[in-house]
């Protein structure tokens, strides 16, 4: 093998398409397969993004209301009655942390959580999360634990 008997990997190239606009004789050539007039016809066209032909584009048929809060943290809400199942099943002992949670798919590594007071706490569990609603705080102390924000 030497440099005059080297060529590419089969099907490492493509044969090239027709040669279009060189000519009548061609057969490819006046209006070079793009058609008469119209936009897409002439050089340097490019369809806008979301162009719909003119018809009025979805982006603004649609109604616009209300306000986005860029700032806004979203909170992972778990409620009371999860954390007894938790212990229940001997999941957790006496105290309650993130990684708990995240071990038990009840929150992601990335999530902040907030402790909901839905259902009702038997054990006195010592909870560590990012917040707590008023009435999960005090069931969770009336229980005999602890709730700790992070």
């Amino acid at each position: 093998m030497d440099l005059s008997n080297l060529k590419p990997a089969k099907g490492a190239v493509q044969k090239p398409g027709k040669t279009i606009g060189r000519g009548q004789g061609s057969g490819k050539g006046g209006t070079a397969t793009r058609g008469h007039k119209g936009a897409k016809s002439r050089s340097g066209y490019s369809r806008k993004i979301g162009f719909e032909g003119g018809q009025m584009p979805l982006q603004r048929r649609v109604p616009k209301f209300g306000f986005t809060n860029i700032n806004r943290k979203e909170y992972r809400g778990i409620n009371l009655n999860e954390l007894q199942e938790l212990a229940d099943k001997g999941k957790v002992k006496k105290e309650v942390t993130l990684e708990n949670l995240i071990e038990n798919r009840l929150a992601r590594k990335s999530d902040l959580v907030k402790i909901l007071g839905g259902g009702e706490l038997k054990a006195a569990l010592k909870v560590s999360a990012h917040k707590f609603t008023a009435t999960a705080k005090a069931a969770i102390e009336a229980a005999g634990g602890e709730a700790i924000s992070l």
